[in-house]
């Protein structure tokens, strides 16, 4: 099984943490506590275990995170990419299944595009779930396509849960994954602009960035 060939790669530090998430809920806790990781330094795609131990994710890096916790307690470790216009950043989250029910573990620093809750029937229900919330600050809705279930599992462990190095590699697979779009073309250019009330939402964060705290 995957969860066997996962937990060979892990060191005890590793195994600690990741023993404790055994439900999709208590994974989302633990991203929640995580700080966002703003790049500071430069672009990264860190594996699970350089994100543990840097205690800061952003999203791609926070879904990595979620389907490690996943496959080591049994689960599949997918993923899912959400594709955006390109004035905007696409958001990949980790599925999960409970119930017979689809929903998603997601790092943002926002008040939208957050945690969804195993209540949908297909993961194309649960793609779309993200689409009003999806939003640009003139109030565009920029959310333009979203990926099949990405498996993780097609890879041994060490090439991404455990990697020292950045995984560009495999944002690059998952960007050239399976896609399907939002809606045709037609029903995209009826698409409504968000009302002032929806921006003022999207203007809620969770951690300030520090580049921009006043001294």
């Amino acid at each position: 099984m995957y969860r066997d060939d996962v937990r060979s790669f892990l060191d005890a530090p590793l195994e600690r943490v990741l023993k404790r998430l055994r439900t999709p809920q208590l994974i989302q806790n633990y991203l929640d506590s995580l700080s966002i990781n703003f790049e500071i330094g430069g672009e990264t795609y860190m594996s699970p275990r350089r994100t543990i131990v840097a205690q800061t994710a952003h999203c791609f890096e926070g879904a990595l995170v979620a389907a490690l916790a996943l496959a080591y307690h049994g689960q599949k470790p997918l993923l899912m990419d959400i594709q955006t216009i390109p004035s905007d950043e696409d958001h990949v989250v980790a599925l999960f299944r409970q119930g017979g029910m689809w929903g998603a573990i997601s790092k943002t620093n926002h008040a939208t595009l957050r945690y969804r809750d195993p209540v949908y029937r297909t993961t194309r229900e649960l793609a779309m779930s993200y689409f009003h919330e999806y939003l640009m600050d003139s109030g565009k809705k920029s959310m333009t396509a979203y990926s099949a279930p990405f498996d993780l599992s097609r890879y041994k462990p060490d090439e991404w849960a455990t990697y020292m190095e950045d995984l560009g590699w495999l944002v690059n697979h998952l960007d050239e994954s399976r896609h399907f779009p939002v809606a045709p073309k037609k029903n995209m250019k009826l698409v409504r602009t968000a009302s002032p009330v929806e921006l003022r939402a999207l203007k809620t964060i969770e951690w300030p960035d520090p580049r921009k705290t006043k001294r």
